[in-house]
C-alpha cells in the first residue's frame, strides 16, 4: 500500500501541529506535535492523538512516503523529497513514579539528532534469547551453534534454518568455493533454488570464501574469470532480495549465521510497539509465507499413519490450498522420504522408512 505523511496546522497552543500517516486514505498513526520538524540537535515531543481536531486546520505539507521501517521502539520514515526526508519516532512507556501503571513517551526525531545522542553507536537489539537452530540432514559437515538448540532434519529449502515458535524466522544456504563453482555449471538449477530461498524471512547465501577467489584465473578454471564475475553478478540481481555474503571461510561464515540467528531472535523477542506494527504492517507487502512447510513436513512425519491421502492432510490445514500442500508431498517424494502409490484423487501417499 501507498502510504503519505500528512502536516497540519490546528489552533492548539500545547501542540500546534498534526502529523499523520495515510495508508490509501486511511489513517494509521496520528500525533500532535510541538514542532513541524525537529531542529538540528533535537527532540520534539509528541502526543498520540485521542479524537480528530474539532476546529478547522490548515493544510502545510502532503508527501509520499518512500521508505517506512522498524527498528526496535523506533518508525524509521523516509519522505520523498529533497530536503527535511528522513526522521523517526522513538516510542517509549515508562512506569509511573507515584502510582502504579505505565505513560506512553513519543519523540520526534531527525537524522542529525541521532547522531549527536551518546548512543548513536548502540545495538539496536538487546539482550540473549534462546536460539533454536534446524540443521539439514543432508549437511554432512555442519556448522556449530554454541549455546543453541540443534536439530537435525530436512528442512524445505537451505542448509540451516531458526525456528521461532515452530516456524522458520530466517534460512541460510551454505556454499563452500567448490560447490559454488560446481553449480555454476547448471547455473538455472541453483536460480531456481535461489528463488525458493528467497521467498522465506530473513534469507541469506553465505559463501565460505572471499569475492576475489571467484576472480582468480588460476582457481576457476576452467571457467574463464570475467564469467563467474558475472554468474555471481548475475545472481545478485536476479535475487534482489537475498543477501549474498562472502564470509571467507568456514569459521567466519559459521559465526555470521549464528549472529543473525541470534539478532532475528532477540528481534521477534522484542515485540514492536503496536503503533509501530500496524502502521509497518499497512506500508509493507508480506513476503513468502515459507514457516508453512515446515509444519506441514512434520505433521506428515509425526501425526499422519504410514499410509495417508491428500485429502486427510487436507482437513489438517484447511487453510492452504491444494496445490501447496501437494508441492511440499511432491518435494518429500523427490527427497526419497515419501512414495506415491496410483494417481489423482485415488493416490496415497506412504512414507518410506
Amino acid at each position: 500500500m501507498s502510504t503519505y505523511w500528512r502536516l497540519q496546522r490546528t489552533g492548539d497552543d500545547k501542540f500546534p501541529y498534526r502529523i499523520t500517516l495515510e495508508s490509501d486514505g486511511e489513517v494509521t498513526l496520528a500525533l500532535r506535535a510541538k514542532d513541524r520538524w525537529p531542529g538540528p540537535q533535537g527532540n520534539v515531543f509528541c502526543l498520540r492523538e485521542q479524537e480528530p481536531p474539532e476546529g478547522p486546520v490548515e493544510e502545510l505539507e502532503y508527501v509520499p512516503v518512500t521508505s517506512l521501517n522498524r527498528f526496535g521502539k523506533k518508525l524509521a520514515v523516509t519522505l520523498d523529497r529533497r530536503r527535511q526526508r528522513r526522521c523517526d519516532f522513538l516510542f517509549l512507556t515508562r512506569a509511573y513514579k507515584n502510582k502504579p501503571g505505565e505513560y506512553e513517551q513519543i519523540f520526534f526525531r531527525t537524522q542529525g539528532a541521532v547522531k549527536a545522542h551518546k548512543t548513536r553507536g548502540r545495538t539496536q537489539l538487546f539482550g540473549d534469547h534462546p536460539v533454536t537452530a534446524l540443521i539439514d540432514r543432508a549437511e554432512r559437515y555442519p556448522w556449530r551453534f554454541s549455546g543453541a538448540e540443534t536439530r537435525r532434519e530436512p528442512l524445505p529449502a537451505g542448509d540451516y534454518a531458526l525456528e521461532v515458535d515452530g516456524r522458520i524466522q530466517a534460512l541460510v544456504e551454505r556454499k563452500t568455493f567448490d560447490n559454488l563453482l560446481s553449480d555454476f555449471g547448471q547455473i538455472q538449477i541453483l536460480h531456481q533454488q535461489l528463488a525458493e530461498l528467497a521467498t522465506y524471512p530473513h534469507p541469506a547465501l553465505v559463501i565460505e570464501a572471499e569475492y576475489g577467489d571467484f576472480l582468480d584465473p588460476k582457481r576457476v578454471a576452467p571457467w574463464p574469470a570475467t564469467h563467474t564475475a558475472r554468474l555471481i553478478a548475475e545472481i545478485q540481481a536476479l535475487h534482489p532480495t537475498l543477501p549474498v555474503i562472502f564470509a571467507g571461510n568456514r569459521k567466519q561464515a559459521n559465526e555470521w549465521c549464528h549472529g543473525l540467528f541470534r539478532a532475528v531472535a532477540a528481534r521477534l523477542a522484542e515485540p514492536a510497539p503496536e503503533a509501530v506494527a500496524e502502521v509497518q504492517g499497512r506500508h509493507t507487502r508480506s513476503g513468502g509465507e515459507g514457516g508453512w512447510a515446515l509444519t506441514v513436513r512434520r505433521e506428515v512425519l509425526q501425526e499422519l499413519p504410514e499410509r495417508f491421502t491428500m485429502a486427510m492432510l487436507r482437513k489438517r490445514f484447511p487453510d492452504r490450498q491444494a496445490r501447496e500442500l501437494r508441492s511440499v508431498l511432491t518435494r518429500m517424494r523427490d527427497e526419497g522420504v515419501l512414495q506415491r502409490e496410483g494417481q489423482g484423487r485415488g493416490a496415497v501417499w506412504v512414507k518410506r522408512t
